[in-house]
């Protein structure tokens, strides 16, 4: 112990801050309802009326997972070529709500929070680029942010995959991240790749569920997450060293 009463520094490495991958639809962008809406103007399309409340749930999933999980549950059977234009249908009709889409409260100033304290953080989302990239703009991000998609991985959440991958393109472990996302689909997944799961309530699921499947911490949203970013061992301003 030296004067001050801490263990000498020299003894223990200095912990660092862990990094963010944050999941993007219902966590970063408010979206989920515009993606529920096309789901069932899709299956509408094939001649499927499925309630909005089964659609919801599934949101966060692969959209081939979906399409598996609603065959599973209605005992419809779709041919490989219907399930290849169901998803297109849902990404034509997504792309035409696009404009209805905006950032949830304090998700930009969440991201350049952190970037100007240097930690380190990724999105990794089940969408595909062709609609996933649009939110970009939306956030007032580059180009080339850092953002891996369904296109990216052979399987998406909740496989670990996406998570896996984004660490990867971080260049750290997946135990050293948080994940951050709003369904239980981003939960496990999270789980499986080792990392501490944060929960938001803005993707419409309930504060037990998220804790139920692994959050550590649940926000109400990006803006109450960044209020909040020393309970995540994120320090920065005023008190950071107390």
């Amino acid at each position: 112990m030296g004067e001050t009463g801490r263990v000498n520094d020299t003894q223990y490495p200095e912990s660092r801050p862990p990094a963010f991958l944050f999941d993007l639809d219902g966590t970063l962008i408010d979206s989920v309802y515009q993606h529920v809406v096309s789901w069932r103007a899709a299956l509408a399309e094939t001649g499927i009326d499925l309630s909005v409340w089964r659609i919801h749930r599934r949101i966060g999933m692969s959209g081939g997972l979906f399409v598996s999980a609603l065959m599973r549950e209605t005992g419809i059977d779709l041919s490989p070529d219907q399930v290849r234009a169901l998803q297109e249908a849902h990404a034509r009709h997504y792309l035409e709500q696009h404009e209805t889409v905006r950032p949830l409260p304090g998700a930009a100033e969440l991201l350049n929070t952190l970037t100007e304290r240097g930690i380190a953080w990724a999105i990794a989302t089940s969408g595909r680029r062709r609609t996933a990239g649009a939110a970009l703009e939306l956030l007032g991000l580059p180009e080339d942010t850092p953002m891996i998609t369904r296109d990216l991985v052979r399987h998406a959440k909740p496989d670990p995959d996406l998570f896996l991958a984004a660490a990867a393109h971080l260049k750290v472990a997946p135990t050293s991240t948080m994940v951050v996302g709003d369904s239980v689909w981003d939960l496990l997944a999270a789980r499986r790749a080792g990392a501490l799961g944060v929960g938001l309530l803005s993707g419409g699921y309930g504060r037990e569920e998220l804790e139920r499947t692994g959050a550590y911490r649940v926000y109400s949203d990006p803006l109450d997450m960044l209020e909040r970013l020393d309970e995540l061992g994120v320090r920065g301003g005023a008190g950071a060293d107390l």
